[in-house]
C-alpha cells in the first residue's frame, strides 16, 4: 500500500501522475480576480466560469466581501452596472485605472 504523499507506481514501475485537485472555490476566485488585467473587468458570472464553477455568479459575489488582496472592483454585473452598496467606491477605483464610467452617485455604468 502507497504511504501518504508517495506516488503511486504504475506496472510499469514508474511514477504514475497525479491529478492534480482543483482549488477550493475561494481560492479559484481569488485566482480569477487577480487575472484580471488593471483597467478591465468581468462580470460576475465570467468570473465563475473561470473560477471552473459556471453559473455561480452568486456565489463569486459572496466571495468577495470576504476575500482579501483582490482587486474586487474590477467585478461588474453582467449587464456593465455596479452594484449600489459599493458603486461610490468601486467607481472610483474604475476610474483611476482607466476605465470609462457613465452615471453619478450610485448609479454606474462602465461605457463600452
Amino acid at each position: 500500500m502507497a504511504q501518504r504523499g508517495t506516488a503511486r507506481k504504475s506496472a510499469r514501475g514508474k511514477a504514475a501522475p497525479r491529478p492534480d485537485k482543483p482549488p477550493a472555490f475561494p481560492e479559484a476566485v481569488r485566482r480569477a480576480v487577480r487575472a484580471i488585467p488593471r483597467g478591465e473587468v468581468r462580470s460576475y458570472a465570467q468570473v465563475a466560469l473561470y473560477a471552473g464553477r459556471p453559473g455561480a455568479a452568486r456565489g463569486v459575489g459572496r466571495e468577495l466581501k470576504t476575500l482579501e488582496n483582490v482587486p474586487w472592483w474590477r467585478v461588474i454585473r453582467a449587464d456593465g452596472t455596479l452594484a449600489p452598496p459599493v458603486a461610490v467606491e468601486q467607481a472610483r477605483r474604475l476610474k483611476a485605472e482607466g476605465v470609462r464610467l457613465e452615471g453619478q452617485g450610485t448609479r454606474w455604468r462602465v461605457s463600452r
